[in-house]
């Protein structure tokens, strides 16, 4: 992950909480919280879905990559909770 990426994130971050909270411009005692939160559900979107990617191109050297399915599903499942 580069350092811009991280950047973009937290923009994302600091845009969706002033939608979620609804105060746009205004203080919201709980808006670094919900900021905070949502950056962590982007950092940890981006981190599988790199991870995904990675295994994706590893096991297409292989004839029936069996196993990369079964992580692929483990790694979409754990982001999911």
């Amino acid at each position: 992950m580069t350092q811009d990426e991280i950047i973009e994130m937290a923009d994302k971050a600091d845009t969706e909480a002033g939608n979620v909270l609804n105060m746009k411009g205004e203080y919201h005692p709980n808006w670094h919280q919900v900021r905070d939160e949502i950056f962590a559900k982007l950092v940890a979107k981006h981190k599988s879905d790199s991870l995904k990617e990675l295994i994706e191109n590893y096991a297409s050297q292989y004839h029936e990559p069996v196993w990369a399915f079964g992580l692929i599903k483990a790694i979409q499942e754990r982001g999911e909770t």
